[in-house]
């Protein structure tokens, strides 16, 4: 049934929450602070009194230097290129509260040979003003902060061509006007075997051209490639960055991660989405830029035939949960500008996929209602509580007060642009799944309280519900027994609401 005024309520709710945020500013331009790469400031152009300078003529490397001094020392690197033992395994150990900084023109190179250049476990180690490249880490670790360590704070940095990941996250980390570009992986990959990073911010960084090995071709599905990569982050906040022209998704958020506030961004020119939010929980989207994305991707996929609305921002199985706690109960997408993208939003849920579920790729992993994956199998699962628990639901998703548009003559749309879609697949699989059928179709799309109001759209716009076979027009989208995008404009059209 519609609900009458319902964008009306959901606004002023919103009022109300909103200050538990910082407050928004409008999204800065590309050519604004966060383009950082080849414009980072002259830091430390002076070793600062105390410090140690790192001479390695006279004094040996910096992983030397490091090994001999207390914890809590600060080194000054001088400019130059700087390096490492001649082995796979010569690295940098800080100890707790050292200070790394590199003077304008200072290079810590690992010539094609060091795996990693900051490794182990110190805490609040600060790492600023270099240049770092040319380390060959293994898939999915990192250069600089290998092992995730706690409050590390890493800012005016170059990480650059390197294998893997330019850095690794660790609690509290925190990553400000880094240029992160054209490594192997990621430019950043947010993992700790114990699931235990909290309190991560993202802030004012360049990050583009990565994944240049192209992960995705050389190991298929390994979902293992993009900007920036999320596994079980429990509180994130991304804000002010340049994420463009990685060969990947810009930003992606990979099971039971929560907590997340991405804002005042700008996302463009990713080869796959800017955004893909996957089997994960509470997130607030606001205020971000977001252009050209998913045109690479998109356009391959339909060359082949396969009509599947992928988009700018992809929802799979990802939604609001009150039982989950954050700084928000719902997954709220607004105020953001979407430009010219390979479609704009998609929901999606997977009937098949669910915890214990053959069919759920992140084999190990319960969503975060369930202890005991094991519990979820017949007969149990198909009872409550373990009926609603034991599924990663796209549900309480909000799209409001953004603007959608594109230019349909732009070459290689195919009429596949301007998408937005709500859709999930028929279950059938496994034998034992209790939601095989249009169960989730029908939920996704009319019970979990998943809704569109009060968005502006430039262009001519399609709407896919249920299933992709199915294509609606701006009207039949917002009648019944769809009733979405209450209170929106198409093409300047005032609503009437």
């Amino acid at each position: 049934m519609p609900r009458p005024h319902f964008a009306i309520v959901v606004l002023l709710l919103s009022a109300l929450i909103s200050p538990v945020f910082p407050a928004a500013a409008t999204a800065a331009d590309s050519a604004g602070t966060a383009a950082v790469c080849d414009h980072q400031p002259a830091l430390n152009a002076q070793a600062p009194p105390g410090a140690v300078v790192v001479d390695p003529a006279v004094d040996g490397d910096l992983s030397i230097r490091t090994l001999t001094a207390p914890a809590g020392t600060t080194f000054w690197l001088p400019p130059g290129t700087h390096r490492l033992a001649a082995d796979e395994f010569g690295q940098v150990i800080p100890k707790d509260g050292n200070v790394y900084l590199g003077a304008p023109g200072a290079v810590l190179d690992g010539r094609g040979l060091n795996r990693a250049a900051f490794t182990q476990q110190a805490k609040d180690v600060v790492i600023r003003g270099l240049t770092i490249q040319n380390f060959v880490a293994p898939q999915d670790q990192g250069v600089v902060n290998h092992d995730s360590g706690e409050h590390w704070v890493i800012e005016n940095n170059t990480i650059q061509h390197n294998k893997g990941a330019a850095l690794m996250a660790g609690v509290r980390q925190e990553v400000r006007a880094n240029c992160l570009r054209d490594n192997g992986q990621y430019g950043m990959n947010a993992y700790r075997p114990d699931n235990a990073i909290t309190g991560l911010l993202v802030e004012g960084n360049e990050v583009s051209g990565n994944n240049v090995d192209d992960w995705e071709t050389r190991s298929p599905g390994c979902g293992c490639s993009g900007g920036i990569k999320f596994w079980a982050v429990n509180g994130a906040d991304i804000r002010g960055n340049w994420i463009h022209h990685n060969h990947g998704p810009g930003l992606w958020a990979d099971t039971n991660d929560n907590d997340f506030l991405i804002e005042d961004n700008v996302i463009e020119d990713n080869e796959n989405e800017a955004i893909f939010y996957e089997i994960s929980y509470n997130v607030v989207i606001r205020h971000n830029a977001i252009r050209r994305n998913n045109v690479v991707a998109g356009g391959r996929r339909a060359a082949r035939g396969d009509n599947f609305p992928s988009a700018a921002i992809y929802l799979s199985e990802s939604g609001g949960e009150p039982r989950v706690p954050a700084r928000t109960d719902l997954v709220d997408i607004y105020g953001n500008d979407f430009e010219d993208n390979w479609s704009a939003i998609t929901l999606w849920e997977n009937a098949d996929r669910f915890c214990n579920s053959p069919a759920n790729t992140s084999t190990a992993s319960c969503t975060k209602l369930v202890a005991d994956r094991t519990l979820c199998a017949a007969p149990g699962i198909e009872s409550r509580p373990l009926y609603d628990d034991c599924r990663w639901k796209t549900q309480r998703v909000e799209i409001h007060s953004n603007t959608f548009s594109f230019d349909p003559a732009r070459p290689g749309c195919a009429g596949l642009c301007g998408r937005m879609a709500v859709v999930s697949n028929y279950g059938t699989y496994p034998s034992w799944s209790p939601y095989r059928g249009t169960l989730v179709q029908e939920a996704i799309t009319r019970d979990q309280d998943n809704y569109w109001f009060s968005n502006d759209y430039v262009g001519p716009w399609t709407f896919v519900t249920g299933d992709v076979s199915r294509t609606l027009t701006p009207a039949e989208w917002q009648s019944a027994p769809w009733y979405k995008d209450d209170c929106s404009s198409f093409d300047g059209v005032t609503p009437n609401c």
